[in-house]
């Protein structure tokens, strides 16, 4: 049987709740090790992989994986979602957006996003119908494009949320937070997409496994496993992350892996529900998104 292919970000709440099952703690179901072949990649990569059938199973952006909803499957563990975690729109230096629309260019203010398949894009999109010039790059890439003055806004993701306050831009406004307030659920950004082709037998197992390292994580960080785990779990996360100062590694895994991490409930598949209606409104989602049992 050919390993199965998964993908995952590089970002630090994924190298937190993989490490275990990517070191070899998680113990084996009596079907065996599950052989897996892993990239770790920006989720814009990893969408696009998914597109043309690099990986079996991967971390995406929850609008990209509304956008192909026909052909995947979400697993219930390993999802990013929560109040408090969504992007922010950053402005560059001297770039004031209520005193430069009288002024403005008549297409809108230059706005980069971390790729179009991204939960960032979509809520760009839902939130701002207005003309915009939006360029897409990869996240780390947004806040010193900003900083150079070549854009006058920008989408900012993952360790930007806790490190934009370092550089000379400004906050103009948090979408999650206006998502949260207008709709009152958790804003669903990413989780772990199966093809619909693979064995759900299979694709229950590694929904399993996945949740088991996410404890033995916690159980790391706890000191619970010894510090040879500890010192492990820091160094993967370090080794991959933007940014590898620990009070940042910490405060990216306390936002972004929660209870919904280790299970959707009803309350994570509401708020991707009410995702997915929204999303068909401005033509992100053709199909209802199906999550795997547990």
């Amino acid at each position: 049987m050919s390993p199965l292919r998964l993908g995952i970000s590089t970002c630090p709440n994924d190298t937190f709740a993989f490490q275990a099952l990517l070191a070899g703690r998680v113990e084996p179901e009596h079907g065996g090790d599950l052989d897996l072949e892993v990239e770790l990649l920006d989720v814009e990569e990893l969408n696009q992989g998914m597109a043309v059938g690099r990986f079996d199973v991967a971390k995406m952006s929850f609008a990209q994986m509304l956008a192909r909803a026909d052909e995947l499957v979400l697993l219930p563990a390993g999802s990013a979602l929560g109040f408090g975690v969504g992007p922010v729109v950053l402005a560059r230096p001297g770039f004031d957006p209520d005193a430069s629309r009288a002024e403005a260019h008549p297409d809108g203010p230059r706005v980069l996003c971390p790729g179009a398949g991204t939960t960032a894009h979509l809520l760009w999109r839902l939130f701002h119908p207005e003309p915009a010039r939006v360029g897409q790059v990869v996240f780390h890439e947004i806040m010193p494009a900003l900083a150079r003055g070549e854009a006058d806004l920008g989408v900012c993701i993952h360790e930007g949320r806790f490190t934009w306050q370092d550089s000379d831009l400004s906050l103009v406004e948090d979408l999650g937070r206006r998502w949260e307030e207008d709709t009152g659920c958790p804003l669903p950004l990413g989780g772990i997409a199966a093809r619909r082709d693979l064995a759900g037998p299979l694709r229950r197992r590694l929904a399993r496994a996945i949740r088991r390292s996410i404890e033995l994580g916690h159980a790391a960080r706890a000191g619970e496993a010894g510090p040879e785990a500890a010192d492990e779990l820091v160094a993967t996360m370090a080794r991959h992350a933007q940014d590898p100062c620990a009070e940042v590694l910490w405060a990216h895994v306390d936002l972004y892996v929660n209870p919904w991490t280790l299970d959707l409930g009803e309350a994570g598949a509401r708020a991707i529900g009410v995702l997915s209606e929204r999303a068909r409104a401005v033509g992100f989602a053709p199909a209802e998104l199906r999550i795997e049992d547990a």
